[in-house]
């Protein structure tokens, strides 16, 4: 007699009992170890095993960072096809798609609320919308974050998780690089503090432009960060780049990072940050 057979991820017996395990672990990327989904959620999507950052959903990040209680605003934008883009998929479809399976509207989560002693404005960049690129609309969505917080004195925190600028909307996209840099200039003469946290991965021109204009500059650890991916430099230089190259780690070793700070301790460095920078602004 047959007790058990299994087929597709599935366990059945002789009666008839299924108990399904697929969707229920995952392994980690770095150090190839088994994970209960449930354990990597309570870690805040952090391995614990290796320390190994998985991608996070920006309304986690929000719920992460602020208080309870904080409000979301600045959703109600929606991207346009100004250039009829139709090259392997119609964008106006990878925008529905993107749509239903985010629940956003763009790829970009503004809010306000409290961290730790102080208000603050937040922006962040959702990496699962089309991988997080910039567009009219998270471009426009970002500044109006950077004018909230002009207008109301509150310090701006930019969370970034990107592939650059979004081809599908052209120049468009390419002008919210000046747009926001400007936004940003403005925000430093009337010295309100901007922290810049550049998460897995940063790149194109987000790197180009707002995600390297904080007053202070932090990463995530082993965060993709750079303008051009490291196989197209080595395509253009035709050098082996080494070992790291572009990783937060490599980033803060030669100059261009203030710091590196785990998911789990982002919350009070923030808040310790801003008890500083408040004060002396």
């Amino acid at each position: 007699m047959t007790w058990f057979k299994r087929e597709d991820h599935e366990i059945i017996t002789d009666n008839e009992k299924t108990v399904r395990t697929e969707g229920l672990w995952i392994k980690c990327p770095s150090c190839r170890k088994i994970i209960w989904k449930a354990d990597l959620e309570a870690n805040l999507q952090v391995c614990p095993h290796c320390g190994y950052h998985f991608k996070m959903d920006a309304r986690g990040r929000v719920a992460m960072l602020l208080e309870p209680g904080y409000e979301l605003v600045d959703l109600e934008l929606r991207s346009t096809d100004p250039l009829e883009f139709t090259d392997l998929k119609p964008y106006k479809k990878r925008l529905v798609e993107a749509q239903r399976k985010t629940g956003l509207n763009d790829a970009i989560v503004n809010a306000v609320g409290r961290m730790g002693n102080h208000d603050v404005v937040l922006s962040v960049m959702e990496y699962g919308f089309i991988g997080g690129s910039m567009g009219a609309v998270v471009g426009e969505t970002i500044a109006r974050a950077v004018d909230r917080s002009l207008a109301t004195k509150r310090p701006l925190v930019i969370i970034s998780a990107s592939g650059g600028a979004r081809m599908m909307e052209g120049i468009a996209s390419l002008m919210q690089l000046a747009k926001i840099s400007a936004g940003l200039a403005r925000l430093d003469d009337a010295k309100i503090p901007y922290i810049s946290i550049m998460t897995d991965p940063t790149t194109g021109g987000v790197t180009a432009s707002f995600a390297m204009l904080g007053d202070l500059n932090i990463a995530e650890p082993g965060a993709l960060i750079g303008f051009a991916g490291p196989r197209v430099i080595e395509q253009t230089i035709r050098q082996k780049l080494p070992e790291g190259f572009q990783r937060s780690e490599f980033i803060l070793q030669h100059g261009f990072l203030d710091a590196i700070v785990p998911r789990k301790e982002m919350k009070e460095y923030l808040a310790k940050t801003f008890d500083w920078m408040v004060t002396k602004s």
